[in-house]
């Protein structure tokens, strides 16, 4: 048996959502904490596909989804497990990344979810799809040339410097300035297979935060 984990001391990083946060998302409390602005837009557009299929709760729908996402765009291959329950009370404002703060920030918030520093710089590699919105989180542009391909272009651009029209969060820099982030970083720019695996295996420890089955 998987060891079940404690739903309360987790949260998410508003992209690659743990499970309590999966099953809130769609409830306005949810949708309403800073991290969270815009998913409305994609919470309404899955609506009328979740519809068809009833048999699976919205925290395992959301979940199928992002996995779904990220391998029709080039992406790795990520397991899914189903089981995962629906939760109707949100967790407090301030579990989520904060895209300001540095390396402590990440290593704060991540560690809490049993996240290591690997985890954390692969995971960080999501961001190759995408992009901000001024008007929602105060920063606007994609990281990379092109937003839809998941691929290892995130660390390659970010090892390559600030460029026009692409986007470096505090967070994101803050990878570099770290003695043990930016190896990895360096090491995932030279080599997508590493990390492909790594991302995967990170993913899926993130998704499966909160809630057990049988191997």
């Amino acid at each position: 048996m998987r060891k079940k984990a404690n739903r309360e001391s987790f949260g998410g990083d508003g992209q690659w959502i743990h499970n309590n946060l999966l099953s809130n998302i769609r409830h306005p409390a949810e949708l309403a904490h800073g991290a969270n602005n815009g998913l409305d837009i994609a919470v309404r557009l899955l609506e009328p596909i979740k519809d068809q299929f009833p048999i699976l709760s919205y925290a395992d729908f959301y979940q199928l989804a992002g996995v779904v996402a990220v391998e029709v765009t080039g992406g790795p291959e990520i397991p899914f497990h189903p089981g995962r329950p629906d939760k109707q009370d949100p967790p407090p404002e301030g579990r989520l990344p904060n895209a300001t703060k540095g390396s402590d920030h990440l290593r704060d918030v991540f560690g809490h979810m049993g996240l290591t520093d690997k985890d954390i710089v692969a995971l960080s590699g999501g961001h190759t799809l995408g992009g901000c919105h001024k008007e929602r989180s105060g920063f606007e542009g994609p990281w990379t040339t092109n937003p839809l391909i998941f691929d290892n272009s995130y660390f390659k651009e970010l090892l390559s410097g600030e460029k026009e029209g692409l986007i470096q969060l505090p967070s994101d820099k803050a990878l570099l300035d770290d003695p043990v982030f930016r190896p990895l970083v360096e090491k995932y720019a030279a080599d997508e297979d590493a990390f492909f695996a790594d991302f995967a295996e990170a993913h899926l420890k993130l998704s499966e935060l909160g809630f057990a089955d049988a191997e």
